[in-house]
């Protein structure tokens, strides 16, 4: 007899929404090939080019050998076997954080991870000590976050968003209300610039503020910042951790949207003092991280090392093509939303609304009418389109009138008729 394992049996997060939605999406996806994708957050794959990995590679090696003094027999010991846990290119990784956003780290606060979701994990899974701790983020909140905190046994409170990007009297009242519960809020998980899914932004004086309140209240700052060197044609905000006198945030980075998605390379800066030890809050990550991944492939940094190094460190220079293509987006598809649902000044319908992201990848649409798994389905078989119901970022089982556009990863042409699709779509549902 086989043997049959019971559900009831295996860890609760299994049958948690949170970890079933990305699997879910993909296999709609899978199972509509014919319909034009405005769901996928992936980067634009118009400048991939395979001949770009073997130099990027050579690059590396070469700074191995004429930079670092290693011998033929270490550059190729680094590349092809185990390497150190906390990662090989964190150095280089401190220059680009230098660079590109002004954050002035230690190497050594550097932990390299398997793609940002792994760094989400090893900071939860350290932060939760016992049952009463809980995590706080806004809401609507990235469901990859929700996921790891699920598998860490971490409960998710939301925070609203609020005008600003967060809505700072329910970050303080939330709080307040935790504790006196019992419970030990221990941080806070934030997407400043151009967030995922609602594609907003915080202004500079709520980063100010936010951080005034991370030290009042005593509590850490989870900052995840996949898309900031995306701003489209505005200037650049700051980010939190360029702004942070006090070490309250914990810094989470991915090499994902803007040098190389398959190399599943991500980062986490946890450069805070853990007070009965002699180290810092990474050298806790790396023991979690040893025995989990036990290091991240090294011949997947070393692409994204040799990247890093063929740009100077920078990533905004390396991807002036990409934000222009990604602004060009953006542009494209609220000028289409505008075209097709027009304001009631123009003799349109209030019905339909959008946010309007200076940059990023997202844009949410509300409308009048339950938007479900069901309703997507009906969408991809029989109008073509597939886009990602907002209910997927929201923890609450309720109703949930609003679904998630992107635009990263689609031409303009494509834009266009996603659009029309779309557009019949939600006409049909109004009627």
């Amino acid at each position: 007899m086989y043997a049959e394992l019971n559900i009831a049996e295996l860890h609760g997060a299994l049958e948690d929404p949170a970890l079933k939605s990305m699997n879910f999406l993909n296999e709609v996806a899978n199972h509509y090939p014919d319909a034009i994708s405005l769901a996928a957050g992936r980067p634009c794959e118009d400048f991939f080019d395979l001949e770009d990995l073997h130099r990027y590679l050579r690059t590396f090696c070469r700074y191995l050998s004429e930079e670092l003094g290693y011998s033929d027999e270490l550059v190729r010991r680094t590349v092809f076997q185990y390497g150190r846990t906390k990662g090989i290119i964190h150095h280089l990784i401190a220059t680009n954080l230098q660079m590109d956003e002004g954050i002035a780290v230690d190497p050594e606060s550097v932990v390299v991870t398997v793609g940002c979701q792994e760094a989400m994990f090893l900071v939860l899974r350290a932060l939760r000590a016992d049952e009463r701790d809980v995590l706080l983020a806004v809401s609507p909140t990235y469901v990859g976050l929700t996921g790891a905190a699920r598998l860490a046994d971490l409960p998710v409170r939301p925070v609203a968003t609020g005008t600003g990007g967060i809505d700072l009297d329910d970050l303080v009242g939330t709080i307040r209300r935790e504790r006196a519960a019992g419970r030990r809020p221990r941080a806070c998980y934030v997407m400043p610039d151009f967030a995922n899914p609602s594609g907003l932004s915080m202004d500079v004086p709520t980063r100010r503020r936010l951080l005034e309140v991370a030290r009042a209240e005593n509590i850490l700052l989870l900052e995840d910042n996949p898309y900031g060197l995306f701003h489209g044609d505005s200037d650049r905000m700051c980010t939190l951790k360029a702004m942070d006198e006090w070490r309250r945030v914990v810094y989470l980075g991915s090499f994902a949207k803007t040098a190389l998605p398959g190399a599943r390379i991500g980062f986490v800066v946890a450069d805070q003092r853990v007070a009965g030890t002699d180290g810092l809050f990474a050298d806790q990550l790396s023991k979690i991280k040893s025995m989990l991944t036990v290091n991240t492939s090294a011949l997947a940094q070393a692409v994204v090392g040799g990247k890093l190094l063929e740009h100077h460190g920078s990533l905004a220079k390396a991807n002036v093509r990409e934000r222009e293509v990604y602004a060009r987006n953006m542009r494209r598809l609220l000028d289409g939303l505008a075209g097709r649902f027009p304001n009631p000044a123009n003799g349109g319908s209030p019905k339909v609304t959008w946010t309007g992201p200076a940059g990023g990848f997202f844009v949410v649409v509300t409308v009048p009418f339950v938007v479900n798994d069901e309703l997507l389905e009906r969408s991809a078989r029989d109008y073509g389109v597939l886009w990602t119901p907002m209910h997927h970022f929201y923890d609450d089982p309720g109703p949930v009138r609003a679904l998630r556009l992107s635009c990263s990863a689609v031409s303009p042409e494509r834009i266009d008729t996603a659009l029309d699709r779309l557009a019949e779509l939600i006409n049909d549902q109004l009627d």
